[in-house]
């Protein structure tokens, strides 16, 4: 799964595609504009409902009170089927994890190197599931493999990342 995280390009509506250190970069830009300001850097990821669902998943750069940054990938598994919501969603929240432990020990390194101090963390992946509907039952399951990755999940309705943003490319 990690090689697939590794590949391609993700994509912003405004600098368009952007290697992984190019999102790192920018992120560390975003806050270096307002260094005062604290930020959120959220994942979440959510799919396609089709047997080879497309993976859109999703990097939130927030400016806390002021809006935020996304940057956007899709990951999809050439002749590889996704015969059930329960192996689509496991495979959002894994694909989110492996995502934010690569991107947490790159921007930790790179705040490393910065002139300014910025007020960050990154805590949270937001899960596309909630307690009403098909997913109410892996409640339990996807969030405890998301704490057992070092972050705290968010479910909907908090989960705007998954359920909004991802979503609007899935």
């Amino acid at each position: 799964m990690k090689k697939k995280i590794l590949e391609g390009n993700f994509y912003n509506p405004t600098k368009g595609k952007l290697t992984q250190e190019n999102v790192v970069k920018e992120i560390i830009d975003y806050m270096r504009a307002k260094p005062e300001k604290f930020y959120d850097i959220i994942v979440g990821c959510d799919s396609s409902s089709d047997l080879e669902p497309h993976f859109p998943i999703v990097v939130v750069a927030l400016r806390v009170g002021e809006g935020g940054r996304f940057f956007l990938k899709k990951i999809k598994y050439p002749k590889k089927k996704f015969y059930n919501f329960h192996q689509r969603v496991l495979e959002e929240v894994l694909l989110s994890c492996e995502l934010a432990l690569i991107l947490r020990e790159k921007l930790e390194k790179a705040i490393k190197n910065v002139t300014f101090s910025p007020k960050w963390q990154f805590r949270y992946i937001h899960a596309d599931i909630g307690e009403s509907g098909a997913t109410k039952d892996m409640i339990r399951e996807i969030t405890g493999l998301i704490k057992g990755n070092g972050f705290e999940p968010k479910i909907k309705p908090e989960a705007y990342v998954a359920s909004t943003v991802a979503d609007r490319y899935s």
